[in-house]
């Protein structure tokens, strides 16, 4: 599942980072990047020993760069070379942090919190005890408190990081490739830095794509950077996708008010079971959203502050209209032929588990390579990177990548879908649990959604786990930890879980392969 692909990236930053060890075989190293990836190499620390005068080609001044000693991790340690300095610059053309914390992770899910909490109090499965109110929405009071804690997050964990760190001068500026081992900087104060090197990193992450919808270009619609930061909760919002930005963001502006309609092209989530879509869409028009499956837009107009959207079954009007159907690599001017860099047709790069390119001076991490487009898999990609960059080993295993949608039911996979291991020649042995045989779902008296366990026919050994519950995200791991440990569905029911938790219920479903959980006592083992 890709998750979180279609967020709007910032405009990438450009990180130069130089690195000289007599002892290495590495005399510079260059970083290209956002999301705090190139910061990976902060598994390396740096100490400032003494100021360098540096020239660039042309522009403005630059004397005044540290020269720095290094310490980098090595084969798993870390070792240092405190008599040999070098300079390193951050030369970054957008926002420090790049997506998941500015526009994408942070803010989203602090928006889909607070429109959880105005659903609750709206309607809850206790109602008849609790009287429910229609809540009054300020939103830009809910703005203010997100944004707020975005600049929190950001200063702590990214700015003040760097401000820290003697190791790193952050310069404005982008950069793209002269040639397979040269690149030219241009400042955003004016002139250029050309710089060679001998190791590079690519991080640049993704943008919103745009789909060729006649004449959609031609008007105000929002992507998911737009939708976060607006002032305003729109009467009628329409969403063009069908994965998780578009979900995401459709049920909280729904929840804050808006009458949303989704166009879907396919079903939702249409890759992935079939059973994760159908629970979505029934949670979705319970809650008064519109979902039209198989339906696409041939024209988008926008008139006097209206959308117009023509589909095969008639026009969508609404006063909003929200894109989220994918993603489009940040590397359309980074000239990478020109660095023998290969590129797929839509300019995705292609990385091995090492973080290598096609140029194996070129290493490469995050939402502009074939990787699953997710923050965790970005950031150890770049530690990865940074640890082979600078003579160790290293590789990414993504066997068991968890996966988790911030919808309400969430929704969270790790493994192989039955579909998946079939495709593999894999003979399966599935068991579905409902979540009305979790006590847990019970006693919250909210028994959406199901637990799913993908085993292989024999053995019993997991091979992968798909759940749509509340709270989804918060029990996936458990069932990463099972795949990864090679554990059977018999090792998982034997395991003891807590009462009344909801990861209890891969435990039941577990159980499900020898017993009928429905003659069970509550917590029987």
């Amino acid at each position: 599942m890709n998750l979180f692909t279609d967020f709007r990236a910032q405009p990438y930053e450009d990180v130069v980072q130089f690195e000289k060890d007599r002892r290495a075989p590495i005399s510079l190293v260059v970083s290209l990047g956002r999301n705090g990836i190139p910061c990976a190499a902060g598994t390396a620390h740096t100490e400032a020993k003494k100021w360098h005068g540096m020239q660039p080609s042309s522009g403005p001044d630059t004397t005044g760069w540290p020269l720095r000693s290094t310490c980098r991790a090595k084969a798993g340690r870390c070792w240092c070379s405190n008599a040999t300095t070098h300079p390193a610059a951050r030369f970054e053309r957008g926002t420090i942090g790049g997506t998941c914390v500015n526009i994408g992770c942070v803010p989203s899910k602090i928006m889909i919190r607070a429109a959880y909490v105005a659903h609750m109090r709206r309607e809850s499965p206790f109602d008849a005890g609790i009287s429910a109110s229609r809540p009054t929405i300020d939103r830009a009071r809910l703005l203010a408190q997100q944004q707020g804690r975005v600049d929190e997050v950001r200063q702590a964990k990214y700015e003040r990081i760097l401000e820290d760190n003697p190791a790193i001068t952050v310069l404005r500026g982008e950069a793209r490739f002269k040639s397979c081992d040269t690149l030219v900087v241009s400042m955003n104060v004016g002139g250029e830095l050309e710089l060679a090197f001998d190791r590079c990193l690519i991080a640049t992450g993704a943008s919103a794509a745009v789909p060729p919808i006649p004449g959609l270009k031609e008007t105000p619609f929002w992507t998911s950077t737009e939708a976060l930061v607006s002032e305003t909760i729109p009467p009628r919002l329409a969403v063009i996708g069908s994965s998780v930005v578009a979900l995401e963001l459709a049920q909280a502006f729904a929840r804050l008010g808006s009458k949303v309609t989704i166009l879907a092209r396919n079903t939702l989530f249409f890759r992935e079971d079939p059973a994760i879509g159908e629970a979505i869409t029934a949670a979705f028009r319970d809650e008064g959203i519109e979902v039209l499956e198989h339906t696409q837009a041939s024209q988008v107009t926008h008139l006097n502050g209206e959308f117009l959207l023509m589909t095969g079954d008639g026009p969508v009007r609404a006063d909003r209209l929200l894109v989220a159907t994918g993603h489009d690599p940040n590397t359309r001017k980074l000239g990478l032929d020109v660095a023998g860099v290969k590129v797929n047709k839509h300019g995705v790069i292609a990385v091995d588990p090492g973080m290598r390119t096609s140029n194996a001076n070129i290493f490469a991490a995050g939402d502009c390579t074939d990787q699953p487009q997710f923050v965790y898999v970005a950031a150890a990609a770049g530690t990865r990177a940074a640890i082979n960059m600078t003579g160790g080993d290293a590789a990414l295993d993504l066997s068991t990548m968890p996966a988790v949608v911030f919808t309400d039911p969430q929704v969270a996979t790790v493994g192989l879908s039955e579909a998946e291991a079939q495709l593999k020649g894999i003979e399966t042995d599935s068991r579905t649990l409902g979540l009305d045989n979790v006590p847990r779902a019970l006693a919250n008296f909210d028994t959406r959604g199901f637990i799913k366990l993908v085993a292989k026919a024999g053995s019993g050994r997991i091979l992968g786990v798909q759940v749509v519950t509340p709270q989804a995200g918060e029990l996936i791991q458990t069932a990463v930890l099972a795949i990864r440990s090679r554990m059977t569905v018999q090792d998982l029911a034997n395991q003891l879980f807590p009462y009344l938790t909801m990861v209890e219920g891969l435990k039941l479903c577990a159980q499900t392969c020898t017993k009928d959980v429905k003659q069970l006592s509550c917590c029987a083992g």
